[in-house]
């Protein structure tokens, strides 16, 4: 995927390697990239497994978005309270990163979120940041309004989505953990998240939680869905269908095609690491390029 000798991470940013195994692959394999299947057809997205105490991540999203003087609009409406104004404390991270242009983004009210006045500041954005709490709480306001719509817009002007937890949870196809009950239900009622990443599902918080085996549960009822789980002060950058991990832990992958040779159904990618969503393959950086070592593919047996 990646030519012979690579650089030095400390010359190639993260979206660098996306970019680097692009190019890469359409040489190796000698056929050409497919078309966008499951990540965004363009623009990119950070999609990060919660605590974000890595500077890399937000510095990451911030020069997706274009810098610091890009127009970015946080969305904190997975959180616990009713009223959000720019004194919300998840703008702090951003600013001491330089970020100028910060607009705070809330509303529970489907029909606002609804209305061309509400979503205008995203017709301007160039970067848009979930926040964490419930997921259901972003399903509810903006799922199937023009909001949602105006979300996408982003992404097609080649803006950057961002998000953390709950933030990141939202922007698969499926909705795990959306139980309006408690978070530890993973096929609850609500299922349906933005589908930013198709046919996929999204867990966080992953082994600070012990949550490493909870989306075994969800692949196995839906086994068209890849399971991706993020741990904390990590995320994913995906561009088109590819993404490399970033940030300081793991990243599991839960795909029912495939195993471990000791019959594990889920593996582990580290920073650096890359995967290609269309055929869902591993990638480790080396001298030489191989696939991820022990991962095999064959289907899970039934239990």
């Amino acid at each position: 995927m990646i030519p012979t000798r690579l650089p030095s991470r400390a010359r190639v940013p993260p979206l660098g390697w996306a970019l680097l195994a692009a190019a890469a692959t359409a040489c190796a394999s000698g056929r050409p990239s497919a078309g966008q299947e499951i990540g965004p057809a363009s623009g990119s997205l950070v999609i990060v497994g919660g605590a974000m105490e890595d500077t890399t991540i937000v510095r990451t999203f911030l020069e997706l978005a274009g810098g610091g003087d890009a127009p970015i609009v946080v969305i904190p409406t997975a959180g616990e309270g009713d009223d959000y104004d720019h004194f919300y404390p998840g703008l702090g991270q951003f600013r001491a990163m330089g970020a100028k242009n910060l607009i705070v983004l809330h509303t529970r009210d489907r029909s606002v979120a609804d209305t061309e006045a509400f979503a205008r500041p995203l017709r301007e954005a160039r970067g848009v940041w979930l926040s964490g709490g419930r997921q259901w709480r972003l399903a509810d306001s903006y799922l199937g309004t023009l909001t949602e719509a105006e979300l996408r817009g982003v992404l097609e002007r080649g803006g950057v989505i961002g998000g953390s937890s709950a933030g990141a949870t939202i922007q698969g196809s499926y909705l795990v953990r959306g139980d309006t009950r408690t978070n530890t239900v993973m096929m609850g009622d609500h299922q349906e998240g933005f589908g930013f990443l198709r046919n996929t599902a999204i867990d966080q918080h992953l082994l600070r939680r012990n949550r490493h085996f909870d989306l075994v549960e969800v692949i196995e009822a839906h086994p068209e869905l890849l399971g991706i789980g993020i741990d904390e002060n990590t995320a994913i950058v995906v561009r088109g269908d590819e993404f490399e991990v970033i940030g300081e832990g793991y990243v599991a992958i839960y795909d029912h095609g495939a195993m471990l040779d000791g019959g594990g159904r889920f593996y582990f990618l580290a920073p650096g690491d890359r995967f290609d969503l269309g055929r869902r393959e591993a990638f480790r950086p080396s001298r030489t390029v191989e696939p991820l070592g022990r991962v095999e593919r064959r289907t899970w047996p039934r239990r």
